[in-house]
């Protein structure tokens, strides 16, 4: 038997053993031919790349002598103005003097030359050039499907051939390249020798997907990371040959396709095999997002802002309570409609670019503010979707990303490097106002007082602050039941625990995750919301309007 033929064997052997009989197609055997075979049994090395740079700086020269005799024991070298650090003095004027000149006391005599210890001294600082070690960018590997096309409005990929896995390996640096894909597809090893991509029709899996991890070997003697993936294939048949098709779906770090659903990797967790609910979608088109719902609020505010004439109204068409009565409210509805889709382009462009379903935004703004992108009566609550100081907290703690990008229009770039936890909170205090203040679009001196760009920037503000919410709504669950959230609830389930978090708080959540896992509940809205009680029971509604 040939050296090639026994590979096969053993990774026909390997394969049939991981997968429980379910085997490669053909294109995993054309990769075979071109050197597809088992990975190493070795660990991969991981980014190993360093180099030394010059640099210009200027170097301090210091002595270190004693006050007795004012005679120099050691010279120190720094790379910075001010006074020789401690480690400095270790490491020019050794252990001995260091441990003494550390306790000693200050020399507060007259003459100095009574004091016992040492005392530093400047002597010259002069340019110098040193060469110091700098981090190069290590090679990678990325993830993408062939044979699939994108749905948009699903967050899935629709394949009419059996979808094809695609690993392509990176390597940033001139001269060098990538000369081997190795990973495990559902613990069975692969090997693409002398390539820089390795490819492979995917066979079906179940619900829960396939793990998949993989990494790149560089011609520079290293490798990438290891990555991991989660796959998903569904084989749809319907009867007839020309409606065969397959359902993709590829959550990773590494995935270059179309964003997938967001805070699904967060949550570990595929949509629904064909796409979310509808509530949970995006359409291609902001047409599509248009709505015509008699807002007595939102129309309430157009009668006293005077886009709307109400006077042949009784009370000028204004109820109790701050919203329209019938007549103001049908005087308003032309107006109503407008508004309330004016935003729909801006709600598109941002699910998008964020992931964040499109239609959950709108219905979200629909609740909280009827599309009315000031405060709510007065109160703290403030923008399209009334945003708090606490809510505001969540967003910049959850959402490192976001922080990073507002943290330096308030504070210094500096302070903001820190991190939002390990600075002041007196700074975390201005953080979270100027976050609420640049989603309050009231004006007093605006045309309707309402800002409207500012109104149109806290879409997108909105949309992180809701990424937030998914991320400390899963870390919840993870903390209460011990696994991800992905492997206890489902895909629109956890969008449903978001919302409630949104809204009442994780403390709600906790609440009332704890009382259904105390029953031996299945972790669903149907089985959680009774829970919700007392302070957190208004999230009941909220939670059950928005996702209709």
């Amino acid at each position: 038997m040939t050296n090639m033929a026994r590979r096969w064997m053993l990774l026909l052997l390997a394969l049939t053993i991981a997968c429980s009989g379910a085997v490669f197609t053909r294109d995993i055997s054309e990769a075979l031919g071109t050197g597809f075979k088992p990975a190493s049994a070795n660990p991969p090395p991981g980014p190993d790349r360093y180099t030394f740079i010059s640099v210009q700086y200027t170097a301090y020269e210091w002595y270190l002598a004693t006050w007795k005799d004012q005679v120099p024991l050691c010279s120190l070298i720094t790379d910075h103005e001010g006074m020789p650090l401690p480690g400095e003095v270790y490491r020019d004027c050794g252990e001995t003097i260091y441990e003494k000149w550390i306790v000693q006391k200050p020399c507060m005599a007259t003459n100095k030359r009574t004091c016992t210890g040492f005392y530093i001294s400047p002597v010259r600082n002069y340019p110098a050039e040193k060469e110091v070690p700098a981090e190069l960018e290590p090679a990678a590997a990325w993830v993408s499907l062939e044979g699939c096309e994108p749905v948009l409005s699903t967050s899935t990929n629709i394949c009419e051939i059996a979808p094809t896995l695609v690993i392509t390996g990176q390597e940033p640096l001139p001269g060098e390249s990538i000369i081997r894909i190795e990973g495990t597809y559902d613990g069975a090893s692969f090997n693409c020798d002398g390539t820089d991509t390795c490819k492979f029709e995917i066979p079906s899996t179940d619900e829960d997907g396939a793990k998949v991890e993989f990494w790149a070997f560089s011609s520079y003697g290293d490798s990438s990371l290891i990555y991991s993936a989660m796959v998903r294939v569904q084989k749809v048949d319907e009867g007839d040959p020309d409606q065969l098709y397959w359902y993709a779906d590829v959550i990773s770090t590494q995935w270059t396709g179309e964003a997938v659903a967001t805070c699904s990797g967060a949550w570990k967790v595929f949509p629904p095999i064909g796409g979310a609910p509808t509530w949970l979608t995006t359409p291609k088109l902001s047409e599509e997002l248009s709505s015509d719902i008699p807002y007595t609020y939102l129309a309430a505010n157009l009668i006293q802002q005077g886009v709307v004439d109400a006077s042949s109204c009784a009370d000028g068409g204004l109820a109790p309570g701050g919203g329209a009565n019938q007549c103001g409210l049908e005087l308003a509805r032309p107006a109503v409609t407008e508004w309330q889709n004016q935003f729909d382009d801006l709600i598109l462009t941002t699910a998008e670019q964020t992931s964040v379903p499109a239609r959950l935004l709108k219905n979200l703004f629909a609740r909280e503010s009827q599309f009315w992108p000031g405060n709510y009566q007065g109160m703290d609550d403030a923008g399209l979707g009334q945003l708090t100081e606490d809510g505001a907290d969540t967003t910049l703690f959850w959402n490192s990303s976001f922080y990073e990008q507002f943290c330096p229009f308030v504070l210094s770039e500096e302070t903001c490097g820190n991190g939002y936890i390990h600075i002041q909170e007196e700074e975390r205090l201005q953080l979270r106002r100027a976050l609420v203040g640049s989603v309050n679009a009231t004006c007093e001196n605006c045309p309707l007082r309402i800002d409207l760009p500012q109104a149109n920037y806290s879409v997108g503000v909105f949309a992180h602050t809701m990424i937030a919410n998914c991320e400390q709504a899963g870390q919840v669950i993870e903390n209460y039941t011990g696994q991800t959230a992905g492997e206890v609830a489902s895909y629109e389930n956890l969008w449903k625990f978001t919302l409630v978090n949104y809204n009442a708080g994780g403390g709600c959540l906790a609440e009332a995750l704890t009382y259904a896992l105390g029953s031996e509940l299945e972790l669903t809205w149907e089985n959680v919301s009774p829970f919700l009680v007392g302070a957190c029971s208004g999230a009941v509604d909220y939670v059950n309007d928005i996702s209709q």
